[in-house]
């Protein structure tokens, strides 16, 4: 079975087009780009660069990947975009390239209208960018995290998997794995329960959690956050969600860490 091109498309020589795509009005599709099986591009979608769209793609009108970094100080070349199979790309959407390895967005993926990634971010499977949420260059994205509408993320600020993000937050700092953040300027506000248990997680699994975050941030400990962190890796040693909060934490970065607010602070 072969692509379906509407007669007012554009599909430039050298574009690979895999069994069951279709392509609707007034697309373009440049001559680097490589759509898998089953994608449907409603209307008017650009894509260009070097950019891979996975099978079964659902991208609806206007959406425009794979164009040059808006990096006023990188030159204006071609760049790369990888988007994984099963993605769902609405209204408006605007994903950048990358340099290098480029711009990454795994699996079953959801970019909600007017989102906004920048070049040579890395997300996970799962993520979920609600309406009008921005991404700056280099922003890494965990699995299954959701940031919500309005959002705007600093660069290379790291988001944890399995976090939450209020809407209109400003993210300037890393938040934690399993983290429920938001505000402006945003910060933790506890472990994201909503999120983890519609994942399955067990109550004990979320209560090892909930117990690992009030040992990191409790406020009545004056002891150094590193002196925390390695007192959790060890009480909590075997417990792979933990772990992954004690990695990220100890993982080098160049923005500070999102953290609760201290008593007193504004709400």
């Amino acid at each position: 079975m072969s692509a379906t091109l509407h007669p007012t498309a554009i599909v430039e020589d050298g574009a690979r087009l895999h069994d069951g795509v279709v392509i609707g009005p007034f697309c373009h599709i440049g001559a680097s780009v490589e759509i898998g099986a089953g994608a449907v591009l409603q209307s008017h979608v650009v894509i260009s660069g070097r950019t891979r769209i996975g099978a079964g793609a659902r991208i609806f009108p206007f959406v425009s990947i794979g164009t040059p970094s808006q990096d006023l100080k990188a030159a204006l070349a071609e760049g790369a975009v990888t988007i994984g199979d099963d993605c769902v790309v609405r209204e408006g959407v605007t994903i950048n390239a990358g340099v290098g390895a480029g711009t990454l967005v795994g699996a079953r993926c959801v970019f909600l209208a007017y989102s906004h990634v920048a070049h040579d971010c890395r997300l996970g499977e799962g993520v979920v960018l609600s309406n009008q949420a921005l991404l700056g260059g280099h922003v890494e994205i965990g699995d299954h995290a959701m940031i919500g509408g309005g959002t705007a993320v600093h660069q290379n600020v790291r988001i944890g998997a399995h976090v939450f993000i209020g809407g209109l937050a400003g993210v300037e700092g890393d938040v934690i794995p399993f983290g429920l953040a938001g505000g402006n300027r945003a910060h933790l506000f506890g472990v994201n329960l909503v999120g983890v248990r519609r994942r399955g997680f067990s109550n004990e699994r979320i209560a090892r959690l909930r117990e690992a975050y009030r040992r990191l941030f409790a406020r009545d400990d004056a002891r150094a956050l590193t002196e925390r962190i390695d007192e959790v890796a060890a009480a909590f040693a075997g417990d792979a969600d933990v772990a992954q909060i004690i990695d990220f934490l100890r993982a080098p970065s160049t923005r500070p860490l999102c953290a609760p607010r201290a008593r007193g602070d504004d709400a």
